[in-house]
């Protein structure tokens, strides 16, 4: 596993894709060649009465420039400093943390084809992590984004990388009316592994459909964090198997997540 650093990095650039959601690109990070798709970094705010960073979800990653990009929504307090910070200023944030995706499956002894392409679904705020995902699976791949309205934020980023996009959304301003899996049904979406992000409604959903289907899912699960690194049991969820930490029915999101495989966890 990839040393967990906290250092003070330079901003990059920072816009707003969407109504209060926010992108910002974090250079010089010393650990972007470390991170992989699925993990996050815990972002420090300058009000020193705010002691707890922001766990945010990685977006993207720039290898080449050592450089991460972060898509969050402004939630509170916190995550509304981070929003108005400036293209240039410094942030503290630590990382690589947590488990990611994993992506074997997405080698080149798949077999290529509808049936075979991997599925990435995710709702709201969950959709930022998966574009990481997308852009290091080399093989054709469908994205299923759920939104509440048609305020679509990184649709454009997802077929850049390659990714047939179907859109969900509560209103039904855009794509289907409905939920992620309502438009998996309704767009005859196919695929062999399911990588998914979003609230736990989602997530449960998305569990009971790959077992429905006799699919494989990968679940990145979100969840209140304090610690970030595992020491606070503050942000467990409940698993089949019994913790080597609690030696009780529980995982913890932030050290043995964010992504589990379904079968693995209690939704």
């Amino acid at each position: 596993m990839a040393e967990i650093k906290k250092i003070t990095a330079r901003i990059g650039e920072m816009d707003v894709l969407a109504p209060g959601i926010c992108s910002m690109w974090i250079e010089e990070t010393g650990f972007a060649g470390d991170a992989v798709p699925g993990q996050f970094i815990s972002v420090y705010c300058d009000d020193k009465s705010r002691l707890l960073p922001r766990p945010i979800s990685i977006c993207e990653i720039d290898r080449t420039r050592g450089r991460l990009r972060i898509v969050f929504r402004i939630a509170g307090a916190g995550t509304k400093e981070l929003s108005e910070r400036k293209t240039g200023g410094m942030v503290q944030v630590m990382g690589p943390l947590g488990n990611g995706y994993r992506i074997d499956y997405c080698g080149g002894t798949i077999p290529q084809g509808e049936e075979n392409q991997p599925i990435l679904i995710g709702g709201g705020i969950g959709i930022p992590p998966l574009l990481a995902l997308a852009q290091a699976i080399p093989q054709k791949k469908v994205a299923v984004l759920g939104y509440r309205d048609n305020k679509t934020f990184l649709k454009e980023d997802f077929e850049a990388c390659g990714c047939k996009v179907v859109i969900a959304t509560d209103d039904g301003s855009v794509g289907t009316k409905g939920n992620v899996i309502d438009a998996i049904r309704a767009q005859g979406v196919k695929g062999r592994m399911i990588y998914s992000c979003g609230p736990t409604p989602m997530q449960r959903g998305v569990k009971e459909y790959a077992a429905e289907q006799g699919i494989i899912a990968q679940l990145s699960l979100e969840e209140r964090m304090a610690c970030g690194i595992g020491a606070c049991l503050g942000c467990v969820c409940k698993s089949v198997d019994v913790d080597e930490h609690s030696h009780v029915h529980n995982k913890r999101v932030c050290k043995d997540g964010p992504v589990f495989y379904a079968q693995e966890i209690e939704l």
